[in-house]
């Protein structure tokens, strides 16, 4: 077996047989779906189908944990975590494995991940420090987004149309060895929600393995379909992962002095987001 993919889905109806139709490699696939405990007609549309594994979760055990159990069961050389919400463009995967096939320094390759109407998505960031993060908080980053110290995470000057070797790719659609995930224990489940994709990245090049960026490779993303249904909540939980980052991964024995002003800033920026968020909603 080359390719396993692994798809967890909470509520995924509107996109899931989309997603699972669009997969066409030219290598032997198996395709595994665990559900965290949907309440719309994901399980009805998935109960079908005899091109899946499918796994019934009694409760919702977050986005790592079910990424972990797929990760369990696969067979493959190669693990594609893939997001419901996505489809993937023929040719797409037969590209991203042949990466994978020609260059064994490479633990993980990447899609362009591109909206519905055909715009790229800015998928590709650095690693947060406590520093880029303060930049986003006080807002400098958004005011000179270009400038390499303030728009340092966000790395909005990278060039989507050529092939890199890159921090931290957006999940949605990920191949990694399967060796490298048994080597890293897999996702770090204390990141239920967020910041996990972040964390096995930084994790993966500690250990020497670097990722990729393939711009030919295409993968529609409908972004944020899932963290969408509860989304203060998730806003909350985003700001939060990021501090749960910083804490596992300061090594320079000052994380608590700059946690003083980090903490009580993404708290606040949080609860600025979710008031207006909910203005808008009115």
């Amino acid at each position: 077996m080359t390719l396993s993919v692994v798809v967890v889905t909470w509520n995924s109806g509107p996109d899931i047989a989309a997603c699972l139709d669009s997969l066409s490699p030219g290598c032997p696939m198996e395709a595994i779906v665990i559900d965290n405990a949907s309440r719309d007609d994901t399980l009805r549309q998935l109960e079908g189908r005899n091109d899946i594994r499918l796994v019934r979760n009694s409760r919702n055990l977050g986005y790592a944990r079910a990424n972990n159990q797929g990760i369990a069961l696969a067979r493959g050389e190669l693990v594609l975590l893939l997001n419901p919400d996505t489809r993937v463009e023929p040719g797409a995967l037969d590209r991203l494995v042949r990466c994978l096939d020609e260059d064994p320094a490479l633990g993980a390759v990447a899609p362009r991940l591109v909206s519905p109407d055909g715009t790229t998505q800015q998928s590709v960031r650095a690693f947060p420090t406590a520093g880029s993060l303060l930049w986003e908080l006080v807002g400098l980053a958004r005011l000179f987004p270009r400038n390499r110290r303030f728009g340092g995470w966000r790395m909005s000057w990278f060039d989507y149309d050529r092939p890199a070797e890159i921090d931290q790719p957006m999940a949605s659609c990920l191949i990694v060895r399967r060796s490298v995930l048994q080597q890293l224990g897999g996702f770090d489940e204390t990141f239920p929600i967020f910041c996990n994709d972040v964390d096995l990245s930084y994790r993966m090049k500690l250990a020497g393995w670097t990722t990729r960026y393939l711009p030919e490779a295409r993968v529609v993303h409908r972004r944020g379909a899932s963290t969408a249904q509860a989304r203060p909540r998730m806003i909350t939980e985003s700001h939060r992962s990021l501090f749960r980052f910083l804490r596992k991964h300061d090594r320079s024995g000052l994380f608590w002095l700059k946690a003083v002003f980090l903490l009580p800033m993404l708290e606040s920026t949080a609860v600025a987001r979710r008031v207006l968020y909910r203005l808008r909603r009115r």
